[in-house]
């Protein structure tokens, strides 16, 4: 046996750990023990003498630990390959010991924990005979920028993926003239690539994938004349595609992706004839192909996706013959589809969509794509006319023809496709009926859209015909009952449409079966009757609509065992009686909408202790009284809050100031965070709600999550706004009309600096608008009609471009409103105007002369009385005569007004309207400093 110079067990199954005995193996100079299990134990250090080694390899065998020194002394080692299993656990303090192996040729420590090697580059440059050099994913602590590697000049393959330099790239890098493979993927380097990357001239492989390179590409990149394969992708590097890279004739593979190269490709583009890939996904690349671009005659995957390419397709598309993936989406290409197209044979693939292709599309297009399999051309203009008995020479797996126009009539060759997996024809101009054939095939596919079409008649009621995963019928004429589901759909939209009658068989099919929907929409129906309670078996639902229907009845029990529920709308129904408290299982709510329905009680306290991550609470136009329970400041997530149109009373709770989502943009919530955790939750629509803001009922879905408002409006809610309400400084619509608010407008609101509605019509509010206000420059509704509120209108551009019916029935004056501010007994609080002396002291003169008239006075009528006797006798009994009258005149005034007082209380009480509050109660309380004159001589 110690005559055997070769050994190769690598796989053989070999666990546990290395007999010793094989250090006697001198002669051997083959060992190979890779992609075994030895246990998880260390490389035996008796492999250093076994010094006959020219070729070791322990890859992948299951090693871990310390890697011992004394492998520095196989001096006669061509080839050492230590590459570990991912992170497995092999390490080194040092490689000092590489400096004995003088004859190494190949070395690859992938994966070996080198975080310690700070010497790294320095070591293996005392390898003068080096070519390959593998150090992926070694946690390396750094990339030396000044280095002398004269020493490695033979070094053909360098391998440093997978390591967080975060620095630039050294130019010392750039000294291998000799090199062919160059991998630098994934290992954060930045910074722009140098000029000199010309010197690397040998260069078949480059990869500099997943870095933050910046800046342009040199134009000397066109000396790399042996490139092969060249990846950029991920990284932000910009500027156009320099010319010169028409000269790499031998580019096989090209991925620019994800980047942010602009301009427009070069001419000369279609020189690389031997390229088989090109991938320059994500870009800013515009302008329109180059005719030559159809020499590239090799290309099987070609994918200029999201660029802003124009123009129209060159005919020369059609000599691609090669082509087996082709993705054109997401650009700004125009005119019609190529009939060229019709030649790429061996097409597999094929994305045009998003882009402002129209015109006609024939049978001719697709004539000889026979292998074609997915089709996705949504988001066109294209017209596609083919006859009724057309039958396509492909069996599509995927075809997505949205925004087509495919009708009026219903495309039969449809039913020739046997391995449709993925159907989207939503906005196709189908006005027919869809032909049984098609429901007999729907239960191969896994995702079905057929929406906002004007498709009609009824689904034939077998739950095979709608097992597909994701349904979409929404937005058609569909009529007659609800059709049975199958266990298997994740997602079902049905909504707007005219399905009528009861829900009960629908919910209640297979009351054993558990259903595995998580998300269903029948809004916008004609269904009626009452939910059943057997609600038990869809635990799995996360988002429930039915509103828009006309269902009746009190909500069942059994919803409450919807506890992964998210989404809860059951507005516009009839429904009455409670919420019930089962509900309260439902902590996962986000969106809670029964708004326009019947529903009466209290509001349930158990709402702001249970559902904690609340975003939008809409009890709108129902039954609801009693007092807003403080509980529902607990939702500190709540975006959305509308109690309008209910008989709610009491004081409006000030701890409304919790509400953290309202006062700052910090809060990371999402509303269609199901959409995340849902199987296919990027075809599910939007979250949507319907709001009254800036007095008008909107629907709002994509901009729904950017909502945050609170509407108490209609109710008879009393007190003052509290002046908590100011600091949720992220509110931009505030509601709170038509109830009995007293007192003044927060003095602070002009804090709110996203408000763009506000609402406090027919109140009783008081006291002059808040000068604060003329700070919201966003307010482009406010309604602050039918008050008590008096004086001036603050100056601002946005308060005086207002209608001035947002002013009326107050004591206001100043623009927008006509009312002079110095008429009609409106006195505002103007301050004085001062002048100011030179010494900075300031001179009153109205006061000043005020002063002095009132000494001239005093002393013209004091002083004569004071030395005229037959005078002051005269005047006091002047006097004493007014006295006497006065006195009866006085006392007739307070017999009169006390009985008008009296008067008034009771009709207060009787009729507690607005208008008593702002005529008599006000006349009776200020009649102190109300003139004699205005009281006998009213206006």
């Amino acid at each position: 046996m110690k005559s055997l110079t070769s050994l190769n067990l690598s796989n053989a199954g070999f666990v546990g750990v290395i007999p010793h005995q094989l250090g006697n193996l001198s002669n051997l100079n083959y060992l190979d023990l890779s992609y075994n299990d030895f246990s998880s134990t260390p490389i035996p250090s008796f492999l250093g003498i076994m010094s006959n080694l020219t070729h070791l390899d322990l890859s992948n065998a299951g090693f871990v630990g310390l890697i011992p020194h004394q492998l520095g002394n196989l001096s006669n080692l061509h080839f050492l390959n230590l590459e570990s299993f991912s992170y497995s656990g092999l390490y080194v303090n040092n490689l000092e010991w590489l400096s004995g192996l003088p004859l190494l040729q190949h070395l690859d420590m992938s994966f070996v924990n080198l975080s310690k090697a700070s010497d790294w580059l320095q070591l293996t440059n005392t390898l003068p005979s080096l070519l390959e050099l593998r150090l992926s994913d070694c946690q390396l602590p750094f990339i030396p920028l000044v280095v002398d590697v004269h020493n490695m000049t033979s070094l053909r393959h360098l391998d440093l993926f997978g390591n967080n330099f975060n620095s630039s790239i050294s130019n010392w890098l750039y000294s291998f003239s000799r090199l062919e493979f160059l991998n630098l993927g994934n290992s954060n380097l930045q910074g722009t690539i140098s000029s000199s990357i010309g010197n690397l001239s040998s260069l078949t492989n480059l990869d500099f994938s997943n870095n933050q390179f910046n800046g342009t590409l040199p134009q000397n990149f066109g000396q790399l004349k042996n490139l092969v394969e060249l990846s950029f992708l991920y990284n932000s590097i910009s500027g156009p595609i320099p010319v010169s890279f028409g000269n790499l004739s031998s580019l096989t593979y090209l991925d620019f992706s994800n980047n942010q190269f602009n301009g427009t490709l070069p001419q000369n583009f279609g020189q690389l004839k031997n390229l088989v890939r090109l991938d320059f996904w994500n870009n800013s690349i515009s302008g329109s192909l180059p005719v030559s671009f159809g020499n590239l005659q090799s290309l099987t995957y070609l994918d200029l996706s999201s660029n802003q390419f124009n123009g129209t397709l060159p005919q020369s598309f059609g000599n691609l013959q090669s082509l087996t993936y082709l993705d054109l989406s997401s650009n700004q290409f125009n005119g019609t589809l190529p009939q060229s197209f019709g030649r790429l044979s061996k097409l597999d693939t094929l994305y045009i969509d998003s882009n402002k292709l129209k015109g006609v599309v024939s049978k001719v297009h697709f004539d000889n794509l026979t292998s074609l399999r997915t089709l996705t051309a949504s988001g066109n203009q294209l017209t596609l006319k083919a006859s009724q008995n057309w039958i396509p020479p492909f069996q599509l797996e995927s075809l997505s023809l949205q925004s087509w126009n495919l009708g009026p009539k219903f495309p039969q060759w449809l039913c020739s496709q046997r391995r449709m997996v993925i159907l989207d024809l939503s906005y196709t101009q189908i006005s027919d009926m869809a032909p049984p054939s098609f429901w007999n095939l729907s239960s191969q596919f896994q995702y079905l859209n057929l929406s906002h079409n004007l498709i009609h008649g009824e689904i034939p009621n077998s739950p095979v015909m709608l097992s597909t995963l994701v349904i979409d019928l929404s937005s058609n004429h569909f009529k007659g009952p609800l059709p049975y589901i199958s266990s298997n759909v994740y997602m079902l939209d049905l909504s707007n449409n005219s399905f009528s009658r009861s829900i009960s068989h629908f919910f209640c099919f297979r009351v054993n079966e558990t259903k595995n929907i998580e998300h269903l929409n029948l809004q916008k129906n004609l269904l009626s009757g009452i939910i059943p309670d057997c609600l038990m078996n869809w635990n799995n639902l996360k988002v429930l609509n039915l509103g828009n229907n006309n269902f009746s009845g009190s909500i069942p029990a059994s919803m409450g065992s919807l506890t992964y529920l998210h989404s809860l709308h059951l507005y516009d129904n009839k429904f009455f009686g409670k919420l019930p408290s089962s509900l309260k299982n439902c902590e996962e709510l986000v969106i809670i909408d029964v708004a326009e329905n019947r529903f009466a009680g209290n509001i349930p306290s158990w709402i702001g202790h249970r559902c904690t991550s609340l975003m939008v609470l809409s009890l709108r136009s129902n039954n609801f009284h009693g007092h807003i329970p403080k509980e529902l400041c607990a939702l500190t997530s709540l975006q959305i809050l509308d109690l309008s149109h209910n008989k709610l009373s009491g004081s409006i709770p000030r701890c409304i100031k919790n509400f953290r989502a309202m006062a700052t943009t910090n809060i990371s919530n999402d509303l269609n965070s199901y959409r995340h955790t849902i199987t296919y939750g990027d075809y599910l629509p939007l979250e949507s709600a319907l709001l009254v803001i800036k007095g008008s009922i909107r629907e709002y879905n994509t901009i729904l999550q950017l909502v945050k408002c609170i509407d108490f409006s209609k109710n008879n809610l009393s007190g003052e706004i509290p002046k908590e309400v100011t600091s949720l400084q992220e509110l931009q619509s505030l509601n709170l009309s038509c109830n009995l608010l007293i007192g003044s407008i927060p003095e602070n609101i002009g804090t709110m600096g996203s408000l763009e509605s506000i609402d406090f019509s027919l109140n009783q509010l008081s006291g002059q608008i808040p000068s604060s206000m003329s700070n919201l420059t966003f307010l482009n509704h406010l309604n602050l009609s039918n008050n008590n509120l008096t004086g001036k209108i603050p100056l601002s551009t946005q308060l005086q471009s207002l209608n001035p019916s947002s002013f009326v029935g107050n004591k206001l004056c100043g623009p927008p409103l006509t009312v002079n501010c110095t008429t009609n007994g409106v006195k505002p609080n103007n301050e004085n105007i001062r002048s100011k002396a030179i010494g900075g002291l300031e001179v009153d003169w109205f006061y000043v002369s005020m002063a002095l008239s009132f000494v001239v006075g005093f002393w013209s009528v004091c002083g004569t009385l004071l030395l005229n006797k037959q005078w002051r006798i005269m005047y006091f009994q002047f006097l004493d005569h007014m006295g006497y009258k006065l006195t009866g005149v006085v006392s007739l005034i307070l017999k009169t007004r006390w009985f008008i007082f009296q008067e008034s209380w009771l009709c207060l009480e009787r009729t507690n309207t607005e208008r008593y509050y702002k005529g008599i109660w006000q006349l009776n309380w200020d009649w102190p400093y109300t003139s004699f004159t205005h009281f006998w001589f009213p206006t």
